[in-house]
């Protein structure tokens, strides 16, 4: 990734498989604590200044005012195929790194999940992880859309990457938020927790009466890496949450590690999709 800053409502340097690049980078297998832990700005300046952006903005009020704007899922009753066009034109062409669609990445995530056979809704869930992206295609900014996921109204985790940049928050010094439990209760469960606003709570949403609750743990916490990577917020979690940890630890692999270049057939694969669509949604479905 290269060294140049990040305008507020710009891309990271070149369009959105930099996020994959850096996760793949940041998470490799065998990678020890204290790798992970080099991440600095000196090392990576460009995701250094995407999170100096992200943790001063995402703000217990900014999170509430993005989950009116969008959880009431106004943006129009797209199918999952129109959905995912949708999201195929964020595309950048100064890459010249890939020439593989959005879809194609949804579909490399899906098949590698269905080849190791597990069951459909999990298939179904590899396909649909990254569609919430579409917040950038809304106007939402990249550090409103990507990164690290952390709750909100509560004193924030140094499990957290980049965590000094959390001084610049209105929330750090907060005599509520910046306390271990803030406005939530002990063991109150994720559920009930507000997460920072992004693509995974945003895919949440729009599909939490369609998807077994295995499915929307991948979905809501799959970004959540100071939880199940570094065991942090622990304090906050119930029994249901135990189980949902299972599910995420079981998604991320293959959320980081499946893409690659081999282009998958659309032509070939859409009608086992269709037919995996049908079996959970309606035609069409808010978002």
């Amino acid at each position: 990734m290269a060294a140049t800053t990040i305008a507020p409502n710009a891309p990271l340097d070149k369009d959105m498989e930099d996020w994959d690049e850096f996760l793949k980078g940041r998470y490799k297998e065998g990678k020890s604590q204290e790798e992970f832990r080099q991440y600095d700005e000196t090392a990576t300046p460009g995701v250094a200044e995407f999170y100096r952006l992200n943790h001063a903005h995402q703000s217990f009020d900014y999170v509430m005012g993005k989950e009116k704007e969008y959880f009431g899922l106004n943006k129009g009753m797209k199918s999952l195929w129109e959905a995912a066009e949708f999201l195929n034109t964020l595309v950048d062409d100064s890459d010249p790194d890939t020439d593989l669609t959005q879809i194609e990445h949804l579909l490399q995530t899906s098949e590698a999940i269905r080849a190791d056979g597990h069951p459909r809704w999990f298939v179904l869930t590899g396909f649909i992880h990254d569609l919430g992206k579409v917040l950038c295609l809304y106007g939402e900014p990249q550090w409103g859309v990507v990164g690290d996921t952390f709750p909100v109204g509560c004193a924030y985790s140094d499990q957290i990457v980049f965590p000094e940049y959390f001084k610049a928050n209105a929330d750090y010094n907060h005599p509520i938020y910046s306390t271990k439990y803030g406005i939530y209760e002990p063991n109150c469960g994720l559920d009930n927790v507000h997460m920072s606003f992004g693509h995974d709570g945003y895919i949440y949403e729009v599909m939490k009466n369609y998807l077994p609750d295995s499915a929307l743990a991948m979905l809501r916490y799959h970004s959540f890496y100071a939880w199940h990577r570094h065991g942090a917020y622990q304090h906050l979690m119930n029994e249901k949450d135990k189980e949902s940890l299972h599910w995420v630890n079981k998604f991320n692999p293959y959320d980081l590690y499946s893409k690659g270049h081999t282009k998958p057939d659309l032509k070939e694969l859409k009608p086992y999709y269709d037919d995996l669509f049908a079996e959970f949604f309606p035609e069409k479905i808010a978002w």
